[in-house]
């Protein structure tokens, strides 16, 4: 089939196959280097909140916790500023109010919390029960569907390591009176030492980002093909200019030369390699008619 097409379309369709072979090479590698600079970028927002939450949870315990600790038995009401989760939960959901933050979300997922706003849900259960069978398990990140969208998660488990916290999850007759009147005596209790009861949880939204890179990846996409149509358009005028129009012009010469018209001449000046062809022709041209002239004079 090659054979029957013309010089400009075979170089056309040789150019094409390079272009496609090239372009699916570079678009994979783009598209993993996006993928992963999205991912990357959605994991450092994860864990910048992680730690500043943290960092909360630690303020609280160690500075808020004991100042507000002897009011718990003298107030009508549970104190819950005491509580570093709640402390946690608290800032982050103040964060949430800012318009970028909407869809961020922080959680520490509880099996058998005492606010029943800790409740783990089906997805964060399996994600404490993970947890609880292997206690070497020191996080678990991921993505999730939501309503918000595509949410990347990070989790960590919440173990009871101090025993300053079985004073309020141990038993209700353990706990504080205020703390049994503002939440009951049925939910938060039988924690153990060393447990794992929760996990704490960050979910940022991934979709944004994952979107960003796809609209860059059809950027690149799209300037690569613009760019080889474009080279290709002016590689193609060259060809023409420079190889096929010549071509055929000693083409045209040739046939008119085998029909006897001896006064054709060959027009290229040129010094590459279309122009010492078309002096080769002129010399074999000059020697066929004098070839022919002695074959005349014999007669």
């Amino acid at each position: 089939m090659l054979q029957n097409l013309n010089l400009s379309r075979k170089f056309n369709l040789l150019l094409l196959v390079v272009f496609l072979g090239a372009i699916a090479l570079s678009g994979l590698a783009f598209s993993r280097i996006l993928n992963r600079d999205a991912e990357q970028a959605v994991v450092g927002k994860a864990n910048i909140l992680m730690q500043t939450m943290l960092a909360v949870r630690d303020y609280t315990s160690e500075q808020i916790n004991p100042e507000l600790a002897p009011r718990l038995e003298t107030e009508a009401e549970f104190l819950p500023q005491t509580v570093p989760g709640y402390s946690a939960r608290e800032v982050f959901e103040n964060l949430r109010k800012s318009p970028e933050y909407t869809d961020f979300f922080y959680k520490e997922a509880t099996l058998n919390p005492t606010n029943l706003r800790d409740k783990a849900d089906t997805f964060e259960a399996s994600i404490v029960e993970q947890f609880r069978s292997n206690a070497n398990l020191k996080e678990l990140s991921g993505y999730r569907q939501s309503p918000a969208g595509r949410l990347y998660y990070t989790a960590k488990p919440i173990a009871i390591t101090k025993e300053s916290c079985l004073r309020c999850h141990s038993t209700p007759e353990a706990a504080p009176k205020s703390q049994l009147t503002t939440y009951g005596r049925e939910n938060g209790f039988g924690w153990q030492l060393n447990e794992i009861v929760g996990a704490q949880m960050i979910s940022v939204p991934a979709s944004g980002v994952i979107d960003s890179a796809r609209r860059a990846f059809l950027l690149f996409m799209g300037i690569v093909t613009g760019a080889f149509l474009l080279v290709m358009s002016l590689l193609n005028w060259l060809l023409r200019r420079a190889v096929i129009n010549p071509i055929k012009g000693m083409a045209t010469v040739a046939n008119e030369i085998s029909l006897g018209n001896m006064d054709a001449d060959f027009q290229q000046k040129s010094n590459d390699e279309i122009g010492k062809l078309a002096a080769a022709f002129n010399r074999m041209k000059t020697s066929l008619s004098m070839a022919m002239e002695m074959l005349g004079q014999r007669e």
